[in-house]
């Protein structure tokens, strides 16, 4: 279920100065992840589309990402297990990690900022809004 990673400039195009990244998106819902596998490719991102926890830790490897883009509310796992998991396998040195969820009360925002999420992005979520998060995340403002 991978996604593919062809990027394209749009983002050069329209002069905005945002630094290509590595992203990988955690969502088992598959039109939701087409979606915001392609925002983020539209923006010249690297991405990396899996739709469950296996599938992330078997990518992780080769793939390296600067941020996980992770839905909460997964099959096999929860984003907050994906979350901690980050945390202690790479400490400080883990990517980004941006909860991207229908789980939105205060309650799920604690408990994402707890299991170690910088982010927590409510669904549905504003793709503009959403680009600029990632881009001042990897230009070291988003945290």
């Amino acid at each position: 279920m991978n996604a593919t990673n062809t990027t394209n400039n749009s983002a050069e195009s329209s002069g905005a100065p945002r630094r290509a990244v590595r992203v990988i998106v955690v969502e088992d819902e598959k039109d939701s992840l087409s979606t915001l596998v392609g925002l983020l490719q539209s923006e010249g991102h690297e991405v990396r589309g899996v739709g469950s926890a296996k599938e992330l830790w078997g990518t992780l490897p080769d793939f390296e990402p600067d941020i996980c883009l992770v839905d909460i509310g997964l099959p096999d796992r929860s984003g907050y297990d994906i979350a901690q998991e980050m945390v202690r396998r790479f400490g400080d040195d883990r990517p980004k990690m941006i909860a991207v969820t229908a789980w939105t009360q205060s309650s799920d925002r604690i408990l994402a900022k707890i299991a170690g999420f910088d982010r927590h992005v409510g669904k549905p979520y504003d793709p503009t809004a959403l680009l600029a998060l990632v881009s001042d995340i990897t230009n070291g403002s988003g945290r």
